[in-house]
């Protein structure tokens, strides 16, 4: 058994280091390799990969060369790995690595995915806050299971290993595209530790660029919400229009309220400007598929 953990690299120069070195000791026994991938970091982490490559001869290193974001960073890693499992994790130390046993002895059982969960998350309350939302949008867009919480730190067989690769989009959402190939899929409480060192690379901006890659990319309810609004609206204006022509009719000295024409004319007008938008997504990112659009454009690579 060979097992490949992908980590995705992105100002992690003071932590891939004693991630490393906590690897080398927790998996002395096993064969294994690491799958460095830099994603445009703006710190030295490309060069403090190049020497871990010197240090380890396991360590396979792919230099991306601008920030493309995580989950294409873990599709570059999932490409580039070739072992019969693949453990994701972050850089930021949060995961101790000896935690990838527990997901070990799950996927042995037979599972394709298994993922980790925890009693006691120690994220900033902001992240914890995109993750509850992230949840709850998952499970009406993809079909979540609600007692499954997905989470970076998971491991998958080599059979989703290369359902994956399949994938050459360029907007990849990993839970979305292994979700959608597999309902064989198990998790395990794991600890999870406060950062100490940096801070968290998550922003307001890349958590609505997730939510948009599971929006957009990966189902049509969106769609339907807009078509069943569009006809619950049409219902109710025929029944305005019908009680305003009785009320006419039974009142005929009633003048129409200036107030109310004006609030229904912005209602309609921002809510138009929503689908028209959110149509605008689907065209987008379809004509960016259409053009080629990478996933990840590599810049070099070391121990591959």
């Amino acid at each position: 058994m060979k097992l490949s953990i992908c980590i995705p690299v992105y100002n992690g120069a003071d932590t891939i280091c004693p991630l490393m070195e906590n690897l080398d000791s927790t998996f002395s026994n096993i064969e294994k390799e690491v799958v460095l991938v830099n994603d445009g970091s703006r710190d030295n982490s490309a060069e403090v990969c190049k020497d871990l490559c010197k240090k380890y001869d396991y360590v396979k290193f792919i230099n991306l060369r601008r920030n493309f974001g995580e989950h294409n960073a873990v599709m570059c890693a999932l490409n580039y790995c070739t072992g019969d499992y693949a453990v994701i994790i972050d850089d930021d130390l949060q995961n101790p690595p000896e935690e990838i046993f527990k997901l070990l002895n799950e996927i042995e059982k037979g599972y394709d995915v298994v993922y980790s969960k925890y009693h006691v998350k120690k994220h900033h309350w902001f992240r914890n806050f995109g993750s509850k939302v992230n949840d709850i949008f998952a499970t009406w867009l993809i079909g979540k299971p609600k007692n499954l919480y997905l989470c970076s730190f998971k491991i998958i067989n080599r059979a989703m290993i290369d359902e994956l690769k399949k994938y050459k989009g360029p907007f990849p959402y990993i839970d979305g595209l292994l979700l959608r190939a597999t309902n064989n899929v198990s998790s395990v409480f794991v600890e999870h530790k406060a950062r100490t060192q940096g801070k968290s690379n998550y922003t307001l901006g890349k958590l609505l660029n997730l939510w948009l890659s599971m929006f957009i990319n990966f189902s049509i309810k969106p769609m339907r919400f807009i078509t069943i609004t569009g006809l619950t609206i049409s219902f109710i204006s025929v029944v305005m229009a019908l009680f305003f022509i009785v009320e006419k009719i039974l009142n005929p000295q009633t003048v129409p309220g200036w107030t109310t024409i004006i609030v229904l004319l912005l209602f309609f007008g921002g809510l138009q400007s929503t689908f028209l938008g959110i149509i605008g997504e689907y065209i987008g990112k379809n004509y960016l598929d259409q053009n080629n659009t990478p996933q990840w454009v590599v810049k070099e690579t070391f121990g591959v």
